[in-house]
């Protein structure tokens, strides 16, 4: 399973999530959408952070924590 974090330089949301994500033990990659804005040609956020998995962007701002831990056991 490939995650990925979408952010931006100070995003206070986005360390929520990778705190979440930590807490699940999930391992995930970090991506600035500043430094790399063909990510954003790719998944339209308007907002960060955004959660991609295997490619296909599943959540936009900070999920619950059950939605993001169903989400993340049904893909395992």
């Amino acid at each position: 399973m490939k995650v990925q974090i979408l952010t931006t330089p100070g995003c206070s949301n986005c360390n929520v999530l990778e705190k979440m994500l930590n807490e699940i033990k999930i391992e995930y990659e970090i991506i600035d959408v500043t430094e790399k804005p063909e990510f954003l040609k790719k998944y339209p956020i308007f907002t960060a952070p955004g959660l991609v998995i295997n490619e296909k962007l599943e959540f936009i701002g900070i999920p619950k924590f059950e939605e993001l831990e169903k989400k993340l056991q049904n893909i395992k």
